[in-house]
C-alpha cells in the first residue's frame, strides 16, 4: 500500500468519486456480489488501499502519481 498525506487523500477522493469506473452509489462495483460494499479508497485515509485505483486511475493524474509514489 502506498502512504499519501492528508491533502493527497483528498486529492484522491475526489477521484474516486469523479473518475472511478467501479464506483457507483458510494459503493465498489468489483466487489458486487449481490449486496452493496462500501468503497474501501473511500474508507480508508493516508494510504491507497484500492489496486484498481492504483493501477487504473492514478497513473492518468501524472503529477500527483509521482508525488506519491517519490515519497514511499
Amino acid at each position: 500500500m502506498l502512504e499519501i498525506t492528508e491533502q493527497q487523500c483528498k486529492k484522491v477522493k475526489k477521484l474516486v468519486r469523479k473518475e472511478c469506473a467501479n464506483f457507483f452509489e458510494e459503493s465498489c462495483l468489483l466487489l458486487d456480489d449481490g449486496e452493496k460494499h462500501d468503497c474501501v479508497q473511500l474508507l480508508t485515509d493516508y494510504e491507497i488501499s484500492c489496486g484498481y485505483f492504483e493501477k487504473s486511475v492514478l497513473p492518468a493524474h501524472k503529477k500527483l502519481c509521482l508525488e506519491i509514489k517519490s515519497q514511499n
